[in-house]
């Protein structure tokens, strides 16, 4: 993945590029940022730009044959860790051996695949892309002492030879700790690459051996400029979506695949439903939330929460801040002056929040949902 790929993040592009030019990359780098930020392609664009035959001065030049391997990640001296299924104890002590090769084999084309398609994935989407639900992830101490014989052997090709550690943060404590010294003092030109969403999940003794390398999430206008220049969606429907997903391209390209630019439209019709008390119309609609899958569900909580941000704001009177156009803007309007104010939007988006949690834990959807409905509606009766 090439620099130019990744939409926005102008600054940190600059000092990556600008630390690999002046010699002061460090060895070990920790890309931190929220779920659905450039993490993962940053330190791709990274990797490429190093590796790269004919760098420019802001990015790889694509065409080189290190380049075009680093487009399918099948560069030899470009080497990756990350969580797998938990192991006996037997396998665990057979890591490496080669009764095990065609598994692990397996394992990478995956990952590499599970990268390409999807560079702004999370963990969850991982767990789902290669079928683990109900299965315990770690890094395992095998996994670091293979980690520790790649980095002992010489660069295949005399260049950098760098170790990708994917959600470091599922290291097993004595994977870690296996880690520390190689950490400090890797082989020259040797280079650590650890991408999480969670940095305090990590070991204060990582964190110390590692130059931080903070990836925000994407602004609005990066998000909308990506989805109208990539044909994924027109103007209005890359406005809403940038609203909705809030700094997240993960969340925006799913809400495409989706299309939901509808959902602002049910969170309207569900508050008049909930203003209006009719039980009925919620229970109907609590049994379709059931019936979604829960990325629809966890979505429409979230535009929700959005819908509450933009009413809280409206009833601060900043509109300057406002994301919301349209229709959707007059009933952010209409509800923040006859219904919802500030104080009450709180209680409401701690609701909201406890739900996504529930959700996210596989909570019965609709007991949420039907719960949900009801503070709504017992807040709004309080209020009329």
């Amino acid at each position: 993945m090439q620099f130019a790929a990744i939409p926005g993040l102008p600054d940190i592009k600059e000092n990556l590029i600008n630390a690999v030019k002046n010699n002061h990359l460090a060895h070990a780098l920790l890309f931190y940022g929220p779920e659905g930020s450039a993490t993962l392609p940053m330190a791709l664009g990274l990797c490429t730009y190093l590796f790269c035959e004919e760098p420019s001065e802001t990015d790889s030049c694509g065409k080189c044959p290190a380049c075009l391997k680093m487009a399918k990640l099948v560069m030899p001296d470009l080497n990756f860790a990350f969580p797998q299924i938990t192991m006996g104890k037997k396998n665990e002590e057979n890591f490496s051996d080669e009764d095990d090769d065609e598994e692990k084999v397996n394992f990478l084309a995956n990952w590499r695949r599970f990268a390409i398609e999807t560079p702004y994935a999370n963990v969850h989407d991982y767990i789902l892309f290669n079928d683990f639900e109900k299965k315990q992830l770690n890094i395992s101490k095998g996994a670091a002492r293979k980690i520790i014989q790649t980095l002992s052997l010489k660069a295949f090709e005399g260049g950098f030879k760098i170790m990708l550690v994917w959600a470091p943060e599922y290291l097993h404590p004595s994977a870690a700790n296996a880690l520390l010294k190689i950490l400090e003092e890797p082989q020259p030109k040797t280079i650590f690459l650890l991408i999480t969403a969670y940095p305090d999940q990590l070991l204060t003794t990582i964190l110390s051996r590692t130059q931080k390398v903070l990836v925000r999430g994407f602004s609005d206008e990066e998000i909308q400029a990506y989805l109208i220049e990539s044909g994924k969606a027109d103007e209005a429907t890359a406005n809403q979506i940038s609203m909705i997903a809030d700094g997240s391209m993960r969340e925006a390209l799913r809400l495409v695949d989706q299309v939901e630019d509808q959902q602002i439209k049910l969170i309207r019709e569900w508050f008049v439903d909930c203003y209006k008390s009719d039980f009925r119309a919620l229970f109907t609609r609590a049994e379709a939330f059931h019936k979604d899958n829960i990325e629809s569900q966890k979505s429409l909580v979230l535009t929700a929460m959005n819908v509450l941000r933009e009413i809280l704001l409206k009833d601060a009177k900043l509109d300057q801040l406002l994301r919301t156009r349209g229709e959707d803007l007059d009933f952010v309007t209409k509800i923040s002056t006859t219904i919802l104010k500030g104080e009450h939007i709180e209680s409401l988006y701690q609701a909201f929040n406890q739900a996504h949690y529930h959700l996210e834990r596989n909570g019965n959807a609709k007991f949420i949902f039907t719960d949900l409905s009801m503070d709504i509606s017992l807040l709004m009766s309080k209020i009329s």
